[in-house]
């Protein structure tokens, strides 16, 4: 399947999208404290969505039963929203998608719940730094990995790993485009980048190993070896000026 370059008119839409997912991160972000549910959070972000006249990405999608991702300390990602009670100490990675006009945007943030061990708040930083780092590559042309290999290298040097068989993505009409996105391997390889494409860059990152592992509700990824995982991503397009994040207030 061809890489899709989106026109200025579709990069208004996907910015409109963008907005509402930032907002509605902002939102839950405000929201997470200790004795909230996930699924409190999760009706939380979906009434937000609606009121901003989108839809929520991921309610219903191959069958996912809620409207956002809620994964809580060593699930890394597609954690289900229901009674599980946030506690003191907790980090929580939400990761929410808007269809908006017909088009997605998609971003995930790691929030501290209450007060979190030294170790969580420099995983939660090193991840967002990695974020940084690989959007500063999204520029037109370059590699496609140029981004993976400088989130890998960063990450590795503060001592913490790279999952491995997640990935980024494209993203537009459909939540989930051409081409996928590694966040770790050599520079240098992949479609050149163009002004617009966009992409969802979205390293997830462990205190431990890397591997991971599927729990029986078959969305749920955990760590294997049971450490803290986190994440963050921004929907990222790439124009003749840089990168410009679409999913940030």
């Amino acid at each position: 399947m061809a890489i899709s370059l989106k026109q200025p008119e579709q990069l208004r839409l996907m910015r409109e999208a963008g907005k509402i997912v930032a907002e509605t991160l902002r939102v839950l972000e405000a929201a997470v404290r200790p004795g909230i549910t996930t699924a409190e959070l999760d009706a939380l972000a979906e009434r937000t969505i609606r009121r901003y006249g989108a839809v929520p990405s991921f309610k219903g999608y191959r069958g996912f039963p809620a409207s956002t991702c809620i994964s809580v300390n060593d699930e890394v990602v597609h954690g289900i929203p229901g009674p599980r009670v946030l506690r003191d100490g907790d980090i929580v990675s939400i990761d929410i998608g808007a269809r908006y006009r017909g088009y997605h945007g998609d971003a995930t943030i790691t929030v501290p719940v209450g007060e979190i061990s030294p170790e969580a708040a420099r995983l939660i930083a090193v991840c967002r730094e990695a974020l940084a780092r690989g959007i500063e590559q999204a520029r037109a042309g370059r590699r496609l990995t140029d981004i993976s290999a400088v989130i890998q290298q960063y990450v590795e040097a503060q001592g913490f790993s790279v999952v491995r068989d997640l990935y980024g993505h494209g993203i537009g009409r459909a939540l989930h485009e051409e081409p996928l996105l590694p966040h770790y391997g050599p520079p240098g390889q992949g479609p050149l980048l163009r002004p617009g494409m966009v992409l969802t860059i979205e390293p997830m990152i462990t205190a431990g190993r890397p591997e991971t592992r599927v729990l029986p509700d078959n969305w749920t990824i955990v760590t294997a070896d049971g450490s803290l995982a986190a994440q963050f991503e921004h929907t990222v397009a790439i124009t003749e000026n840089g990168p410009e994040i679409l999913t940030e207030l």
